[in-house]
């Protein structure tokens, strides 16, 4: 259920439309250029976390099951198995447990490009916060809805 008519602020359902798909573009930002300045996949995730955050403060469960409508546990699961795949796969070429390489590409409409293939492991660690922040929102925020259906009963 989306949030009372009672209990709704336009001022914070109208920042929450201007800033959702701002702070994803953030979130994308400091996860890609985590390697070479400040941010990462834990970074990133923080962020898109908060956005997901706003989004439910707003317009309740409703909101957030449409902004996210994936499993929170299949995130997460999915995060962990990119992650563990990229820090074990140097194993089988000869390296080291989370070795890092560069590989440099040349690519039509972006020119060269340089991947740096610890970004897949940011992008493990990204779906992990990712998913415990949608987790969390979704298991405390449902005791909240809960307590709010309640208070309506009995009002």
């Amino acid at each position: 259920p989306s949030v009372p008519r009672e209990r709704r602020s336009v001022i914070l359902e109208t920042a929450t439309r201007l800033v959702f798909h701002v702070m994803i573009l953030l979130s994308l930002y400091l996860l890609f250029a985590g390697h070479n300045q400040v941010g990462g996949g834990f970074a990133g995730g923080l962020v898109l976390g908060l956005a997901l955050l706003v989004r439910y403060l707003a317009g309740g469960r409703s909101e957030l099951d449409h902004a996210a409508p994936v499993s929170a546990g299949l995130v997460l699961g999915a995060g962990l198995a990119v992650s563990a795949i990229a820090a074990l796969a140097p194993l089988a070429f000869g390296g080291t447990v989370l070795q890092s390489a560069v590989v440099e590409l040349d690519l039509p409409l972006w020119g060269s490009v340089k991947l740096v293939t610890a970004l897949l492991f940011d992008i493990g660690v990204y779906l992990i916060v990712i998913g415990l922040a949608l987790d969390v929102v979704r298991s405390l925020g449902s005791g909240i809805d809960k307590q709010s259906e309640e208070d309506g009963v009995t009002a």
